[in-house]
């Protein structure tokens, strides 16, 4: 298993990986086009998950607007749950974030996905906000 930089070429792989996993919503801004735009404007920070015969099982997609991080999409595949790997990969991109001079991030997890929100409830550093509420455009 390793963890390495996510590249345009993924992009078939991990919409595989995102559609089998329950709790990732998928939108138009996964498809290849948005996908690479995202890549190309946060280079080298989101990670990919591999094993040994090169398969995605794993992803954390990572941006930033300059003051904060944004994490999205971070998931291992269920038979390699339970090893660190989710941890690792979120270790990993505070490390890169960090030298951009990134130190606070922040990431949105759906409620209906209680595995993810275990997963953060569980994690040293981050805490769920209950002062704000998160709005955003429908789309239509």
């Amino acid at each position: 298993m390793r963890i390495r930089s996510i590249h345009p070429a993924d992009h078939a792989q991990l919409l595989q990986l995102w559609r089998r996993t329950p709790g990732i919503r998928l939108r138009a801004e996964d498809e290849l086009e948005p996908f690479c735009a995202y890549l190309q404007r946060n280079p080298e920070l989101s990670l990919l998950l591999e094993d040994d015969a090169g398969h995605a099982v794993g992803s954390l997609l990572v941006g930033h607007d300059g003051r904060r991080g944004y994490l999205q999409h971070l998931l291992v595949d269920s038979p390699f749950r339970g090893q660190g790997w989710a941890k690792a990969l979120l270790q990993e991109a505070l490390r890169r974030l960090a030298l951009l001079g990134i130190r606070k991030s922040h990431v949105f997890v759906l409620e209906d996905a209680p595995e993810a929100l275990a997963f953060w409830q569980m994690q040293r550093g981050w805490a769920a906000r209950d002062d704000i509420r998160v709005y955003s455009t429908t789309g239509d």
